[in-house]
């Protein structure tokens, strides 16, 4: 896909990918405006119920410094055939130079699922994220949540 304009007038921001497998598409998002480009398999894998393997995509890449690619499932894979990503999401570093690979993992249990090369399998979000310093506190501001935690806010 071109270098369009993303949604809010934001200029795209360039990335640096070395294709490892020739015979893949590279990245790319399936429809204007998408926050995630697609990622595919390199190789042919079947899952069989609730196993999961690390699927390898194809290409490397150099995020810019203050960025971070979020590795997640794609959902019509999930809702359709239980496909999801283990560690969701998966992160790729700005520093990471090695191949990007997916940890897939079959949650369908009665039914393998057979991935073949060039299969989108998962989707990458490149996100900004700040550098954090933390500062040690006797004790933290008081919020309206506290601390309330899991469940807290109730279903309905």
């Amino acid at each position: 896909m071109g270098a369009a304009t993303r949604p809010g007038g934001a200029e795209p921001m360039a990335v640096a990918i070395q294709q490892l497998d020739a015979s893949l598409e590279p990245p790319a998002y399936a429809y204007p405006g998408d926050a995630g480009l697609d990622l595919r398999s390199v190789e042919d894998v079947t899952l069989q119920p609730f196993e999961r393997a690390t699927v390898a995509c194809g290409f490397a890449m150099a995020l810019p410094e203050g960025h971070a690619g979020l590795v997640v499932p794609r959902s019509g894979l999930a809702a359709r055939h239980g496909l999801s990503v283990v560690n969701a999401p998966g992160l790729v570093d700005s520093g990471y130079r090695g191949e990007v690979k997916v940890v897939l993992v079959n949650l369908d249990a009665h039914e393998a699922f057979a991935i073949r090369k060039g299969d989108r399998i998962a989707q990458l979000v490149v996100v900004a994220v700040p550098s954090v310093t933390l500062e040690p506190v006797e004790e933290l501001p008081g919020s309206s949540r506290s601390e309330k935690g899991f469940g807290s806010s109730g279903v309905s």
